[in-house]
């Protein structure tokens, strides 16, 4: 059985399922930070315009270094790249949740933001370069759906963490997350 499973014409569905634990991460971080942010305040006692902070510094990192983090990949390897800016992502959510203070939260936010963005884009011409073109709308209908999912349920996930557990939460579920995706990452995405 644990043949079959690792077998040679499944190790593009383990790379497939790699990417969307990249990708699961990504999108939640755009959302799940939302309904958390009075928790994060009072937490910090931070000004208004430092929350806002906490979730632009994402947002606009990520965004403008999008499609450097595409050349990069291009031109150093998708799977590098990918797992370098999963160990980043992964590094920083652990710096988010242990934050004391605004500037730290910030900081280590716009560095998610940087791994966000080396991830991101390497996350589809890896599918792209992985499945053959009979099996690649499946894989990228597959992408979209990790993709809607996670956004969808960031605020649902963020609201159970900082209400059950505390704010710092929504960070830290990123850490084994991302340590199990870069394992899974390192075993089965080929160049």
């Amino acid at each position: 059985m644990r043949a079959r499973i690792f077998a040679e014409e499944n190790r593009k569905w383990w790379t497939l399922g790699a990417v969307a634990f990249g990708l699961f991460m990504i999108m939640l971080d755009n959302t799940v930070v939302f309904v958390a942010l009075s928790s994060i305040q009072s937490d910090l006692k931070i000004s208004q315009s430092e929350l806002e902070w906490v979730v632009s510094g994402y947002a606009l990192t990520f965004a403008v270094l999008m499609l450097t983090g595409g050349k990069l990949a291009d031109m150093l390897g998708r799977r590098r790249i990918f797992i370098a800016g999963l160990a980043i992502f992964t590094a920083s959510s652990l710096a988010c949740g242990l934050a004391t203070g605004a500037a730290f939260l910030i900081g280590a936010r716009v560095v998610q933001g940087v791994g966000a963005a080396l991830m991101n884009p390497a996350t589809l011409s890896i599918i792209v370069a992985t499945f053959p073109p009979r099996q690649r709308g499946t894989a990228i209908g597959i992408w979209v759906g990790i993709s809607a999912m996670a956004l969808a349920i960031g605020p649902l996930i963020g609201g159970i963490l900082t209400e059950q557990i505390n704010w710092s939460w929504i960070f830290f579920v990123n850490v084994p997350v991302g340590i199990a995706g870069i394992i899974v990452s390192r075993l089965f995405i080929t160049e």
